[in-house]
């Protein structure tokens, strides 16, 4: 990456400090990184922690970032020499800062699972010279590129074109779940309350559809552990389109612990009863009850199923347990790794110029990017068990 131009990071949050990080410390050659935020101590903070945290010798800063369109001198000279603009402020910001990549002419990623943003942003950036790489996070971003990945060498291996399912499973949980809703925030509560109620897109005897959300809830087990699974928002990304014709079953379902989905459906009897704002009501009803966590882990879990060549019925499948890991000098949270670790490794690739356009989940090269340093580090490598002992003993 020598030479190349800064990446710029907007949002102060656990996800940008995340991705500050590991770009700091496992990038080929350290970057030069911009931390923009509204609330200039947040981006001053975050800056600091990544120079504290990487054991290279980076170069940090920190900017104002400010609401609207109106940007100062300063934040524009930044613009004017960025390379890439990763995009780690909510959802609904997400066209605000494609406007600014495309007007600054930078690449732009992001990792919203927000679907009418989505759309916008890959209606205003059609043609565009620069890469807009969108809903790069883990679900929807790298739980697509792997069971994409899969469903390729299914095909090969098995001499096909079609498989009868693709089944895509992500679950951000803690290591302990308490009633009455078996769950701990790891993330976004705003997150979890929309794909919640937003509808799902998935894919039916070989037919697209949109589909209620939490409406097909079943039991999996990973390693032993038992899960259920339901049907939410945004987490399947392109694949319906992409694989149209192809797949006879294709979903995205959340995974959480047994007994939560049943809590989550008598809130939103309740809230129906009494006519509310939904997703406003839904959250606020979690966050009264449900706690803040850091002692996590994410599930990951991916299937592809078909008859070979010869007709037999096949079945492909992955699973990952993350935990938390070490980068650099800081102990950074399952989600935030998870969820970090994908666009590092697409900003990498974008500095190289790999990509330009709209470039949705099924247009990213998975033998490429799932054997990337960075994605490898994650998903791949299992950390020493004195890792694992440290991190117990942290949240202990």
């Amino acid at each position: 990456m020598k030479n190349h131009p800064s990446i710029i990071i907007a949002g102060a949050g656990g996800i940008a400090e995340a991705l500050g990080l590991i770009l700091a410390e496992w990038s080929p050659e350290a970057p030069r990184l911009w931390i923009g935020n509204r609330d200039m101590h947040k981006a001053e903070k975050v800056a600091n922690w990544i120079k504290e945290g990487s054991t290279r010798d980076v170069e940090v800063h920190a900017f104002h970032l400010p609401e609207g369109e109106d940007y100062p001198d300063e934040a524009r000279a930044i613009f004017i020499e960025g390379g890439v603009l990763a995009d780690c402020l909510p959802g609904k910001e997400a066209p605000r800062m494609a406007r600014l990549a495309l007007k600054y002419d930078m690449h732009y990623i992001n990792l919203t699972e927000h679907v009418r943003e989505t759309e916008e942003i890959s209606g205003l950036a059609k043609g565009a010279d620069k890469a807009f790489v969108l809903q790069s996070g883990l679900a929807p971003g790298y739980i697509d590129i792997l069971a994409h990945g899969m469903f390729r060498e299914f095909c090969s291996v098995h001499q096909v074109n079609k498989v009868d399912e693709l089944l895509m499973r992500v679950g951000a949980l803690t290591r302990h779940a308490a009633s009455p809703s078996y769950y701990g925030f790891t993330w976004s509560p705003v997150g979890v309350a929309t794909e919640y109620l937003e509808p799902a897109t998935v894919v039916r005897d070989f037919a697209k559809k949109i589909v209620p959300p939490l409406s097909e809830r079943k039991v999996l087990r990973l390693n032993g552990t038992a899960l259920e699974e339901d049907l939410t928002s945004g987490g399947a990304a392109d694949l319906p389109d992409a694989l149209a014709g192809r797949v006879r079953n294709l979903d995205y379902k959340t995974l959480r612990y047994p007994g939560h989905y049943e809590w989550v459906s008598q809130q939103l009897k309740a809230i129906e009863a009494a006519g509310q704002e939904r997703i406003e009501e839904l959250q606020q009803r979690m966050e009264a009850v449900i706690p803040f966590l850091e002692d996590d882990i994410v599930y990951i879990y991916a299937a592809v199923q078909g008859k070979s060549k010869s007709g037999t019925l096949r079945r492909h499948e992955k699973a990952f347990e993350i935990r938390p890991q070490y980068v650099g000098r800081h102990l950074l949270r399952a989600i935030q790794t998870t969820t970090a670790a994908p666009p590092a490794e697409m900003v990498l690739q974008l500095l190289d110029d790999k990509y330009n356009g709209v470039v949705l989940q099924s247009m990213i090269n998975p033998e490429g990017f799932l054997k990337g340093e960075i994605v490898q580090r994650v998903f791949r490598r299992q950390q020493t068990e004195n890792e694992v002992s440290l991190a117990a003993e942290m949240y202990a």
